[in-house]
């Protein structure tokens, strides 16, 4: 065990052997750090918070009151393998929030990047990447092996299924089940998860530039009316567009995925 001078520990918390604490840390009353723990320089863990496992939380992330971080795979294949969960700088993990260790046959990381806010009650299943300044509001659960990409916000109560994709950027509302990957810049609700245009306020608030966002919206409209099935039109629009965002968007069409996708209606 390692507890820089500089950190703060309540008398009642458990720091078990092994653990690092790093400067300026604050753990409160009744919190459990593992052995295997890692916290970086100024993370506060209120009280009644659990980190657990090979974990490793960066610099100023809060965790609050009754989260649950580290803990093994919701997964029957798990075996007691020694995977990891590794979360970013920044990031606000709110009460009863709870992200799982990755699995052995998952790549054995779960990846939480910089600056996420995940709020009350959200989950974070085992081997999902998670990017940057991504929101989970109360309640969503993220099921195992999702990548979800910079910006992405999800609303309440929503559920997003194993192995799923959402680029970067997109929205997804409240009380909506998403079962296939979702275009960067996408909009999606319903309760079954529909795709119902781009996410233009996210966009406008990011300080997207209007030709930038007028060629997504010719793209979308291509996407949605053109000949051909879904990947014709993403390989066409691929070949002709000279805007950055429209690539970021055919190239997450033509990659690798385990899902289908869900399309313009």
């Amino acid at each position: 065990m390692r507890i820089d001078a500089t950190a703060t520990v309540h008398p009642s918390a458990i720091v078990e052997e092994g653990a690092v604490i790093g400067p300026a840390c604050s753990i409160g009353p009744f919190a459990v750090i593992g052995p295997e723990v890692t916290l970086s320089r100024a993370v506060t863990v209120k009280s009644h918070a659990v980190v657990t496992g090979w974990t490793e939380i960066g610099e100023e992330t809060v965790i609050f009151p009754f989260a649950t971080v580290g803990e093994v795979p919701q997964d029957l294949k798990f075996k007691g393998e020694r995977p990891r969960l590794i979360v970013g700088a920044r990031c606000r993990i709110r009460e009863g929030a709870t992200l799982n260790t990755g699995t052995e046959g998952g790549g054995g990381v779960t990846r939480v990047g910089d600056d996420c806010l995940i709020m009350t009650g959200a989950h974070v299943g085992h081997d999902a990447q998670i990017g940057d300044r991504v929101i989970l509001v109360n309640q969503v659960a993220i099921a195992g092996h999702c990548v979800l990409g910079d910006d992405v916000i999800v609303g309440g109560l929503s559920g997003v299924h194993q192995w799923v994709r959402i680029g970067r950027g997109a929205i997804i509302g409240a009380v909506t089940m998403v079962t296939n990957d979702v275009i960067p810049y996408g909009l999606v609700q319903a309760p079954r998860g529909e795709l119902d245009g781009l996410n233009l306020v996210g966009l406008k608030r990011r300080g997207v530039e209007r030709a930038e966002i007028t060629a997504l919206r010719a793209a979308y409209q291509m996407l949605a009316q053109g000949e051909g099935n879904f990947l014709d039109r993403a390989r066409r629009l691929a070949g002709e567009t000279d805007s950055a965002h429209v690539r970021e968007i055919t190239d997450f069409i033509l990659a690798a995925s385990d899902r289908s996708f869900l399309t313009p209606r």
